[in-house]
């Protein structure tokens, strides 16, 4: 079980855990998912997708925007992003990450990430690279 408390470290299964130290995009293991309804930005995502795709070691979708910011919380993922996410599906998984060490942001690199619906989360070493080419396509 993943859990955090304010003020406090992440846990996982009460031991501490912390985000991964990896700083080269080209060996990070990214996470992402795709939106179920309002598909205007589909086509622009599918190129950002494929960019991120030619420029990481591996992209993975698991579907669940929480499971994929514990696991960048704990290491597994270097980084996530999504759009089109409510607050519930981002909000307990974001302070983990942020507990852990990691960065969350939006796709302008700003923390409105509840209010854009857009979610950047990093280990805070691959950050500037993957918003570099988010800022391309969004």
């Amino acid at each position: 079980m993943f859990y955090t408390y304010k003020g406090g470290a992440a846990y996982l299964n009460n031991k501490e855990i912390r985000v991964s130290s990896n700083s080269n995009l080209s060996q990070s293991l990214l996470a992402t998912g795709f939106p179920y309804y309002e598909f205007e930005k589909q086509p622009q995502y599918m190129q950002l997708f494929t960019e991120m795709m030619q420029k990481c070691h591996g992209l993975r979708r698991i579907g669940s925007a929480a499971v994929d910011l514990a696991y960048v919380a704990c290491g597994r993922f270097d980084a996530y992003f999504e759009y089109n996410l409510n607050s519930y599906d981002v909000a307990a998984g974001a302070y983990l990450v942020q507990q852990a060490g990691g960065t969350i942001s939006n796709f302008a690199g700003g923390a409105e990430f509840i209010e854009t619906r857009e979610v950047l989360a990093t280990n805070g070493k691959v950050t500037d690279e993957i918003l570099q080419t988010i800022k391309k396509y969004f």
